[in-house]
Formats: C-alpha cells, structure tokens, sequence
C-alpha cells in the first residue's frame, strides 16, 4: 500500500477552513495519497509546531491569519512572489529538507478574476481597499496583468502609501485615503478588508465603479457581503465573493507539493455547495 503523506493548514481561529475538503477533493481527483487536517497553532508557538511537523515526516503546510509573517520567517529558501509580499501562506520540504516558502494568494485572485469569471485586468483602473497582508498577497500579481493603475485606499493612508512604494517597480501604484476617493471611478474594486467579516462596509462613495465596472469582495460566505450588496446597488457589471480565490489558491498550493494541477471548476462548485447547505 502507497505510503500517505500528511498535510495541514495552521492559522487561529482555523475551525471553519474550508482548505481540508478542497484538498480532499483535488486528491480524489487526481489520485493522490495524502492526509490533510486543520490545526490551531497557539500564538508565539507557530515555529515550534511546524518544526515538529516537518520532522516528523510531514510535507507541507498552507498557512492562513494570523502567521503569514512568521512561516516568511521560519522558511529557509522563499519565491520571489513570497519575497515581494513579505508573507508566506504555503510551506513545502525540499528533498535536503529544506523548507521552501511561498505566497499563491495572488495567482489565486488573479486566476479566479481572469480565468474563472472571465473579467480582463489589462488597462483598467483598479482600486484595492485595505492595506493588510491579504492586500500585500495580491498586489505583485495584479500588477502583472497591466492595468492602466492600482490605487490602494486605508483608513490610514501613510500604511497605504507605504505598501505602494515595494510595489512601484512593478506598475503604476499609489496609496491614498478612502476621503480622495470622491471624484474617482474605477472599473474593478477590490475588496481586501475584513470588514465583510463584521457586517461593514468600506466608507465608499456613490458612482465610483464606471458603466461596465466590476466589484469582487476576497471574502466569502453563504449569502452575499455588504460589500456585494452594495456593489450590485450601484449597478456593477459583475460581482463576486472570494471563495474561487480560495480554491485557486490551494490548487497552487496542491501543484507545489504534488506536481500536478488539479480542475478547480467542480471544487468550486462543491464548496459553493456545501456552504449553502
């Protein structure tokens, strides 16, 4: 009998993942052997438990709120996507055992808005609101894809500014406030606050989004955030949540550790599934 190789996601909370039943899923599919579980990882252990992991055999892990910044840290060799976001969210041992870091956050929104919902990214003005880790995830990747420019809007703008500056080699970026959003339009809005977590709403202006402009929120759940709802009340051309992003994610994730990528459609929609019923 194949030998099966363990995988887990690290975050506090992690209860709700959804990462456990996408990577089951992607190893039916493709056939692979492999244990993949959610762990709570108390705060200031995080190095100590993935070191365990690792020596005892196990081969990767995703890592979600609140360690980014540490497995950046605890990782021995890191992508240059990794690297540019200053976080990392996948883990992998190198046959030295080495560990190996990496960020998929970005390739995940920008395969899920690119491929999956069919929204093209070239020369549109982009506004990202927030300026946390999932914005720094996301922005390198955005970048590539050519827009005409991104803004970043914080409620603190020195934070947005700030997260321009790493990115200016890469586009046209800036950082500003939510107040400086008055007299702009945008033809994609970004979502990259948690406020859809609490019930909130990014303080937005009316007739921001342009005729054909599209709203997508990095959060997901079962019905749609106030910042869809709000999206669909200003008439956007198209909205969506971030649950293709998840699943987009991890496949690359899945890739990394297994070398093979997995199709993403059906996961999506057995996720959407479950999270309905």
């Amino acid at each position: 009998m194949d030998k099966i190789d363990h995988y887990a996601v690290y975050g506090n909370p992690v209860k709700h993942s959804k990462s456990p039943q996408i990577h089951a899923a992607f190893a039916e599919q493709t056939g692979q052997q492999l244990h993949y579980r959610a762990h709570k990882v108390e705060l200031g252990r995080f190095a100590e438990v993935a070191t365990q992991f690792f020596e005892h055999g196990g081969k990767g892990l995703n890592i979600t709120v609140p360690f980014k910044l540490d497995a950046f840290e605890f990782a021995d060799q890191l992508s240059g996507r990794a690297r540019r976001a200053g976080a990392v969210n996948t883990l992998a041992i190198q046959e030295d055992g080495t560990i190996y870091g990496d960020n998929t956050d970005g390739v995940g929104l920008v395969r899920d808005i690119h491929d999956n919902l069919g929204w093209d990214m070239q020369d549109r003005r982009i506004l990202v609101l927030g300026a946390g880790g999932a914005v720094r995830g996301i922005l390198g990747p955005l970048l590539k894809q050519g827009p005409s420019h991104v803004l970043i809007a914080n409620r603190t703008e020195e934070k947005a500014q700030k997260l321009a500056q790493q990115f200016e080699k890469l586009g046209k970026i800036a950082g500003g406030s939510y107040a400086e959003l008055a007299s702009a339009q945008f033809d994609l809005i970004i979502n990259g606050t948690s406020a859809s977590m609490s019930g909130d709403l990014p303080p937005l202006p009316s007739h921001i989004l342009s005729n054909d402009g599209c709203a997508y929120d990095m959060m997901y759940g079962a019905a749609p955030t106030p910042f869809m709802r709000w999206a669909a009340g200003e008439t956007a051309w198209a909205v969506s949540d971030g649950l293709g992003m998840l699943v987009e994610q991890a496949a690359e994730s899945f890739c990394i550790w297994r070398g093979v990528r997995p199709d993403t459609k059906p996961v999506i929609e057995l996720i959407r599934q479950s999270l309905s019923a």
